[in-house]
C-alpha cells in the first residue's frame, strides 16, 4: 500500500518538532565551550542581556534546578567543569532566532584550561575492560584455547582494522519546542525516536513525575540512532521556557549537531583467525579498542557479532575502553555490528586468500548450527541461502579470484563479498484498538522516523482484523498514547506490531475495544538466538590515475523473517547499504588533537553518498518462516543493510588493486599511497 503519510510529506504539510505553531514563542541559542578540558571561571552575560530582544541567559552562574542523578550530558549548567570542546556552557533566550544568535556571540566565558587527551590508540595507558558493553553484553568472552589452536592452525590471519569517528547526520536537525501550561505540565515537541522513553528521561532530569510531561513527535526526519535518546536541546528548551515563562524553540545547527548529538566511536580492532587444512575455523579472536567520554561510560558492542557468526571450537572476544576528553559516543545505525562486522568480514576475506579458498565457500563451510559463543539454538538461520542466492544473482561464478588483473582503461575492476547479521529483539509495548463508526483507531506511542511505521502498523492491524487498510487509522508519536519502546535496535515494528496484533485480537472478541500489554508474553519467550542474516556483494572500479573508487554495483540478499511490506523493506535495505557505502569510501570525522573537538563539522566536510555515488543498488530477500519471533514472524530490517557493506566494498577494492586497505574510509589518497 502507499505510504499513509506520503502526501503530507511531499506537499510540505507534515509538521516536525520545530514547526508547530505556538503563540508568543521565543528562541534559544547555545554557547559552546572553546576548550576541551578545564573549568569555567566566569560567564559574563552583561552585554548579551543588553542586546535587543534578549529575555534571559542561562549558565552555571545561576544553575537551574535539576535532579541530582540527571544524565551528565543533560545536566545543563550544573557544574563548571568542561569535559569536551563544544559542551554547552550557556544559552541565550530572545524574541527572535537572529537576536538569540547575535546575543550568544556576545556572551564572554573565561576558562581555566587544562591539558586534554582526545586521541584513541591501541596502547593508550588508560584502556580498561568495562564490565559490560551495550546494551548489556559481557565485555569479554572465551571458549576453548585460542592460543593453542592458532599455533596448530594450517592457515592464520592476524590483522588490525580501524574505523573513524562517524556522525549520524539525519536530514532534520535536532530541535525542540517547549512550554509549561497553566497547570504546570510541560509540553515538549521533540525530535525523538521514542516519545515514551523521551518523556521518562525529561521527567527524571527535571525531577518531575512522568505524568507532568508530554512529548510529541509526529514526524521525524531521520535519526539513525542519534534521536534514540534524549538530547540536550529538549532539556534546554524546557529549562528556558520555565525561566522566561513563554514557549521556547531551539533548533541546533548542523555544526552544533556534531558536538551535541552523539557519534559512532572510532575503533581499533585486532582479528586473529586460524583454519585447518580444509578451511574450517579452529580459532577466532576479535578484540576492539574504543573510546568514551569522562562523563558517561558508553561501551559499543563492537566484537559481539563475532560471537554469533561462524562455527569454531575456540573463540575469544573482548573490548577495551578509554575515557577521553571528548563528547560521549552514542547509538548509530547498527551499533557494534557495523564496525565489528567490517573487521571480521575483511579478515575472513584475507583468510580465504591465504587458504586458497573462494570467499563465499569459506563462509558456507563455516556456517554455524548453533550460536558459537553461547550454544543457543537459532530460531532460524539462513545465511547460506543468502550467500547462494546472492552469488547467483551477482554472477559470482564468473569471478576470477586473482586480484589486480582486470582493467578497463584507467579503471581497475574488482568484486567482493561479506556477510551481514543483526539481532532480532522486541520490547514490552502497549496498544489500544477501538471501533469507531465502523472504522478502527489504533493508538500506540510508536515513532515514525521515516521508515513508514504508520503504514506497516496499519497493514498489521488490518491483517489481524480481516478488514481493508483504508478502515484502519493509526495514531502514534505522542507520549500520552499507550507506552511504547524506542524506534531503534531494529525492534520497532516487532515490538509495536506485537501489541497491535494482541489489541486487535482482543477487539475482535470484545467488539468495541481491545487493549494489550505484551510484557508477560515477551518475558515468556523461549531462550533462543534470534538474528537476521544477509550477504552483500560489491563490484568496484578504481581509477589508477586519481585513486577514486566507484561502486559500480551493490547487491544484498537478506533473511529477515516475514516481510511486512515489500516497498518499505526494500527502502530500508537500500538505505542501509547506501550508508555502508558512505562508511566504506567517504564518511569520517577528524578529531582536532591540538584544540579538541572535531575538525569536520558540516556536510561540506563530512561527505555522505549522493545519488551519483549509488547508481546500481539491488536488495532481495529469501523466504523465511520463523514462529519464534513475534505474531508477525518478522525480523528487524532497519540496520542489517549497513552491516557488511563496507567490508564487501573493501574486499572488492583489494580484488581490483591487489592491495589491502585496513583503515576506513578508503579515500583516493590511501589508494594512491602504495604507488609511492
Amino acid at each position: 500500500m502507499k505510504r499513509i503519510e506520503g502526501r503530507v510529506k511531499v506537499t510540505g504539510l507534515a509538521t516536525y518538532a520545530a514547526e508547530y505553531p505556538v503563540e508568543n514563542v521565543t528562541y534559544a541559542y547555545v554557547v559552546q565551550s572553546q576548550i576541551a578540558k578545564g573549568r569555567v571561571k566566569h560567564v559574563d552575560d552583561g552585554q548579551a542581556l543588553e542586546s535587543p530582544g534578549v529575555l534571559a541567559v542561562l549558565s552555571c552562574e545561576h544553575p537551574p534546578d535539576l535532579a541530582e542523578d540527571a544524565d551528565p550530558e543533560l545536566a545543563l549548567f550544573q557544574r563548571r567543569e568542561v569535559a569536551y570542546r563544544g559542551q554547552i556552557v550557556a544559552a541565550v533566550v530572545a524574541d527572535t532566532y537572529e537576536n538569540a544568535r547575535a546575543a550568544a556571540a556576545a556572551v564572554r566565558v573565561d576558562y581555566d584550561p587544562d591539558d586534554h587527551d582526545v586521541s584513541l590508540s591501541a596502547d593508550h595507558p588508560g584502556l580498561y575492560r568495562p564490565e559490560v558493553v551495550n546494551p548489556n553484553f559481557p565485555s569479554d568472552t572465551q571458549k576453548g584455547d585460542v592460543e593453542a589452536a592458532l599455533a596448530d592452525a594450517a592457515t592464520t590471519v592476524d590483522v588490525v582494522y580501524e574505523t573513524p569517528v562517524l556522525h549520524n547526520n539525519p536530514m532534520e536537525p535536532h530541535a525542540a519546542l517547549a512550554y509549561w501550561d497553566a497547570e504546570g505540565r510541560l509540553m515538549v515537541y521533540d525530535t525523538a525516536q521514542g516519545t515514551s522513553p523521551s518523556r521518562a528521561t525529561i521527567a527524571k532530569t527535571l525531577g518531575l513525575p512522568p505524568e507532568r510531561v508530554r512529548v510529541v513527535s509526529r514526524h521525524v526526519g531521520g535519526g539513525f540512532g542519534s534521536k534514540g535518546t534524549t538530547r540536550p536541546q529538549a532539556v534546554l528548551a524546557a529549562l528556558a521556557a520555565r525561566q522566561v515563562g513563554r514557549p521556547v524553540k531551539i533548533a541546533l545547527t548542523r555544526q552544533q549537531m556534531f558536538d551535541l548529538t552523539g557519534y559512532r566511536t572510532p575503533t581499533i580492532q585486532r582479528v586473529r583467525l586460524g583454519a585447518d587444512g580444509e578451511g574450517r575455523l579452529v580459532a577466532v579472536e576479535h578484540m576492539a579498542c574504543e573510546q568514551s567520554s569522562t562523563l558517561v561510560e558508553f561501551a559499543e558492542q563492537t566484537a559481539t557479532p563475532t560471537r554469533v557468526m561462524y562455527a569454531t571450537p575456540n573463540l575469544r572476544t573482548g573490548h577495551r575502553l578509554v575515557r577521553l576528553d571528548v563528547a560521549t559516543p552514542s547509538w548509530m545505525r547498527a551499533p557494534g555490528e557495523a564496525p565489528g562486522m567490517y573487521a571480521l568480514e575483511s579478515a575472513m576475506d584475507e583468510l580465504a586468500y591465504a587458504a586458497g579458498l573462494d570467499p563465499v565457500e569459506l563462509r558456507v563451510l563455516n556456517d554455524a548450527d548453533a550460536e558459537p559463543d553461547g550454544g543457543l539454538p537459532f530460531s532460524s538461520r539462513n545465511l547460506v541461502a543468502c550467500l547462494r542466492e546472492g552469488a547467483r544473482r551477482f554472477g559470482w561464478e564468473r569471478r576470477d579470484p586473482v586480484p589486480g588483473i582486470r582493467r578497463e582503461g584507467e579503471w581497475l575492476v574488482g568484486t567482493g563479498v561479506a556477510s551481514s547479521t543483526y539481532p532480532t529483539r522486541r520490547m514490552a509495548c502497549r496498544a489500544v484498538a477501538t471501533m469507531r463508526d465502523g472504522d478502527v483507531l489504533v493508538r500506540v506511542a510508536a515513532a515514525d522516523i521515516g521508515t513508514g511505521a504508520r503504514t506497516a502498523l496499519t497493514q498489521i492491524a488490518a491483517g489481524t482484523l480481516g478488514m481493508a487498510p483504508e478502515r484502519v487509522h493509526v495514531e502514534l508519536g505522542d507520549s500520552d498514547l499507550p507506552k511504547a519502546p524506542v524506534a531503534g535496535g531494529s525492534m520497532g515494528t516487532a515490538s509495536w506490531g506485537s501489541a497491535v496484533v494482541r489489541a486487535c485480537e482482543e477487539l475482535k472478541r470484545d467488539g468495541k475495544e481491545g487493549r494489550a500489554d505484551t510484557a508477560g508474553e515477551i518475558e515468556a519467550d523461549a531462550k533462543l538466538a534470534r538474528h537476521a542474516f544477509g550477504a552483500q556483494f560489491a563490484e568496484v572500479r578504481v581509477s589508477s590515475v586519481t585513486g577514486e573508487v566507484r561502486v559500480a554495483r551493490l547487491l544484498g540478499v537478506f533473511a529477515a523473517g516475514r516481510i511486512v511490506d515489500a516497498t518499505l523493506a526494500r527502502s530500508q535495505f537500500l538505505g542501509g547499504m547506501t550508508m555502508g557505502l558512505g562508511m566504506a569510501l567517504m564518511e569520517e570525522t577528524v578529531t582536532d588533537e591540538e584544540f579538541g573537538g572535531f575538525l569536520h563539522r558540516d556536510l561540506a566536510q563530512y561527505h555522505v553518498p549522493a545519488c551519483a555515488d549509488a547508481t546500481n543498488l539491488e536488495a532481495y530477500w529469501v523466504e523465511e518462516q520463523d514462529g519464534e519471533l513475534n505474531p508477525m514472524g518478522s525480523k528487524g530490517i532497519g540496520e542489517i543493510g549497513i552491516v557488511g557493506t563496507a567490508a564487501a566494498i573493501g574486499n572488492a577494492v583489494h580484488h581490483a588493486t591487489g592491495h589491502r586497505f585496513r583503515e576506513l574510509p578508503i579515500t583516493p589518497a590511501k589508494v594512491l599511497l602504495p604507488r609511492f
